[in-house]
């Protein structure tokens, strides 16, 4: 049986399903499709040139008609999101690309390749690891799509890369980048989808991380203020992070004489030792002679013994820098370092990355170096630390300044190599010492990474959250979305943490709550915000944490709502018997590849007016669209009761309506989308909502099923029976006055509002934590 493949390149074009994508493709671009992969909607592209060299462009075709999402490298750590609809608008170090490729001309090329030819096919571009070689995507002003491929190191050479790009088709975007995603695990066979990892526990509990809090100032003291300033006002952290500042440090070594080092050189000091600073030392006992670091009887195991003991906290975790430290290990001989073989490594970037962002850390440790650990030792490195922390009681750590590791391939076999060995180091001291899979990583947005990520689950989805800069609010929210449609296949993407007393902390929490990641602030001592704060944390500490990565609706995908002053951003997650979609105005702010930073273009940028739909919800939007069942066996028509978390309105949506939004500069909403359910066809339509009260609210719902509860079936009598967690206001719809409501095998009071069909029950706190109530509804 011959199988057309829907990519095909022939005669100067490449064409998705007989529609064309690239004009003018050269001579030596060539594709193959998966071998043995059984996908005809894949294929891998690539090109050979005349000679071997470390560094290549090839350019792919000219690019025009079709618009697209691209995610790049703004910075050298981290990306952002950039919209298009031609080649010049393919930025450098793009690493991501979704094109929407539009219905096709009447030539019925379409057909042939199964298609009706009325519906955009999703094309989705992801330049990959080939050997000890890196792609990545970029255009020019001639609208030519290119890919560059590099080794970062000049003795690492190729006239070739083969399968430097995969390509690949489909007509739902998120399941198209999920399959071309789960394709590349297949072909490389160098890492996993998030769906085969383990999710460490910390994401479903609030935390605190004391970076914005202190930044490296923090002291065990600090920390200990901060933990009790939390709980003893009705939020307390289950899982702490100690960010930078608890490690020992020096910057002993000079730039020479006449050389001038800028802002940024404190970046360069470097690691001394792997025990606590004498901040956090109470008392050290000398290592034990065996080999093992012994820990000290005080100090951080003391602190970290009382944040679980006296505050509650289940999970600790601790900073460190993918080298150690930001300048590495110290390499002189004396500081008992030099049993990992450290020397200075002088970090050269890649031209993508220059060219879009310089960075104060590079500028300073291309002058005073890297005091980089062997890769041969680099095992026994985070075996010896991560072995110390765990011995004080720390569960995880948090790895940041990953990218800082793709510069200094030289000698070491080029970017890839020297990346992959510190990545399976990292993640093998890990697995060793923190059993929960207790890793973040952090400052690692480099295909190099993600493509040898084998077990690490949680990522940090974009930039720093800075509460001081107007400019990077709505930056940040649109770029955590749209970075996670990409990197929320290889983990759980984090959101950041943020401060709840802040002008824009309920913008921030109502992001969060729809990101599906992990919830905590880096609140001062005694600065907090509970109003906010009780929207996302439950009195026992716990979240209710959305199930999926939070992305933006397939509406939103190829606009753009931070700068073209028109578009809300809308992002999408599911919980277990509905979903939820936060609107945004993230308009006025962006990065600028003119002045190669985040600025403000539009002090006063205007009301935004949109619209919210069922369907923005992807996952539940194909199983009315496929007549599926509503999540308890029922069949689901599409109609659904929408509840507006600012506005407090509860609003019965007809299959295909919308539900109009308008939002002024930084404000938000979150829609719960609850499908409505029956007990038997013309049967009363109920649908639970959750805990109103919570930013998340629909997180509160974890079982519900709707039976008849009459003789006949007829379903005249109903009762819907849920699982639920929390306290507080919880709220269904129900489109006739229920007979009665129980909790707990108790009946209770409830309020009914008919011109609305909203039914609440007050849940009281429960005396377990986690603790679910069981409610049922009758009709």
């Amino acid at each position: 049986m011959t199988v057309t493949p829907l990519i095909t390149v022939s005669d100067g074009r490449l064409a998705v399903r007989g529609r064309t994508v690239l004009t003018g493709v050269p001579d030596n671009v060539s594709a193959a499709h998966a071998a043995g992969a059984g996908l005809v909607e894949g294929a891998f592209v690539g090109a050979h040139a005349g000679e071997a060299k470390s560094h290549h462009v090839f350019t792919l075709g000219t690019l025009r008609g079709c618009r697209f999402l691209c995610l790049f490298r703004f910075k050298l750590w981290w990306m952002t999101q950039r919209m298009g609809a031609s080649g010049r608008d393919v930025p450098l170090e793009t690493q991501f690309m979704l094109v929407e490729v539009p219905p096709a001309s009447g030539d019925g090329d379409d057909d042939a390749a199964g298609g009706d030819g009325s519906e955009p096919v999703y094309l989705v571009v992801l330049p990959l690891l080939e050997g000890q070689f890196r792609a990545a995507l970029q255009g020019n002003d001639r609208d030519e799509l290119q890919f560059c491929i590099e080794s970062g190191d000049k003795a690492v050479r190729t006239d070739q890369g083969a399968h430097a790009v995969y390509l690949h088709a489909g007509d739902n975007p998120f399941d198209t980048v999920a399959a071309a995603v789960k394709a590349v695990e297949k072909h490389l066979n160098t890492f996993h989808h998030r769906e085969k990892k383990k999710l460490p526990s910390f994401l479903d509990w609030f935390g605190w991380c004391t970076w914005d809090a202190f930044y490296t100032d923090v002291t065990a003291d600090g920390v200990k203020r901060g933990l009790q300033s939390l709980s003893e006002g009705g939020a307390p952290p289950r899982f702490l992070i100690i960010d930078d500042g608890w490690q020992q440090i020096a910057s002993e070594d000079k730039p020479d004489p006449g050389v001038t080092v800028q802002e940024g050189a404190q970046f360069a000091s470097r690691l001394t030792g792997i025990k606590e600073n004498t901040k956090f030392q109470a008392k050290s006992n000398d290592d034990s002679g065996d080999g093992e670091p012994a820990a000290a009887s005080g100090g951080l195991k003391q602190l970290v013994r009382e944040a679980k003991d006296a505050n509650g906290v289940k999970q600790v975790y601790v900073w460190h820098a993918m080298a150690g430290y930001w300048g590495g290990v110290a390499p002189s001989p004396g500081t008992g370092m030099e049993r990992y073989e450290p020397s200075l490594a002088y970090p050269v970037q890649s031209p993508g990355v220059t060219a879009n962002q310089p960075d104060i850390v590079m500028d300073s440790l291309s002058v005073l170096g890297l005091g980089l650990v062997h890769p041969r030792r680099v095992r026994d490195f985070y075996g010896e630390l991560h072995s110390y922390l765990a011995s004080c009681g720390v569960d995880g750590v948090k790895v940041d300044v990953q990218n800082i590791i793709e510069t200094v391939g030289a000698g070491h076999g080029g970017r890839v190599a020297i990346t992959r060995a510190y990545h399976r180091a990292l993640e093998a001291s890990v697995s060793r010492s923190f059993p929960d899979n207790g890793c973040i990583s952090c400052m690692c947005h480099n295909t190099d990474m993600l493509y040898s990520s084998r077990q690490t689950a949680v990522v940090r989805a974009s930039d720093d959250f800075y509460p001081r800069d107007p400019a990077s609010h709505t930056v940040h929210v649109a770029s955590v979305a749209y970075n996670s449609v990409f990197l929320g296949e290889f983990m759980q993407p984090d959101w950041d943490m943020f401060h709840s007393l802040h002008p824009a902390a309920e913008y921030h929490g109502a992001a969060r709550a729809v990101g599906g990641g992990a919830i905590y602030v880096s609140d001062k001592p005694g600065n907090h915000n509970f109003g906010v704060l009780r929207k996302l944390v439950l009195p026992d500490g716990s979240v209710l944490r959305a199930r999926l990565p939070g992305r933006p609706t397939r509406d939103c995908l190829f606009s753009d709502p931070a700068r073209d002053g028109a578009s809300i951003l809308k992002v999408w997650n599911v919980n277990a018997c509905g979903g939820v979609v936060g609107a945004f105005n993230c308009q006025g702010a962006g990065w600028c590849r003119v002045t190669k930073r985040t600025r403000v273009h539009d002090a006063a940028p205007g009301t935004l007016t949109g619209a919210v739909r069922a369907a923005d919800v992807d996952a539940i939007a194909r199983v009315a669209g496929n007549g599926g069942e509503g999540g308890d066996g029922s069949e689901w028509d599409g109609e659904a009761a929408v509840y507006a978390h600012r506005a407090r309105e509860l609003v019965r949506l007809p299959r295909g309506a919308a539900l109009p939004v308008t939002l002024g500069p930084l404000e938000y909403e979150v829609f719960h989308v609850c499908p409505l359910r029956r007990a038997a066809p013309g049967g009363a339509a109920f649908a639970p909502v959750g805990l109103l009260d919570m930013f998340n609210a629909g997180g509160a719902v974890e079982e519900c099923a709707v039976k008849a509860d009459d003789a006949a079936g007829t379903g005249a009598t109903a009762v819907a029976t849920m699982r639920v967690r929390g306290c507080g206001r919880f709220g269904a719809y129900c489109s006739r006055r229920p007979a009665r409501c129980v909790l707990d095998a108790a009946e209770v009071e409830f309020g009914y509002d008919a011109d609305t069909g909203l039914v609440t029950v007050d849940l009281p706190v429960p005396e377990e934590e986690m603790y679910r109530w069981t409610l049922e509804i009758v009709v």
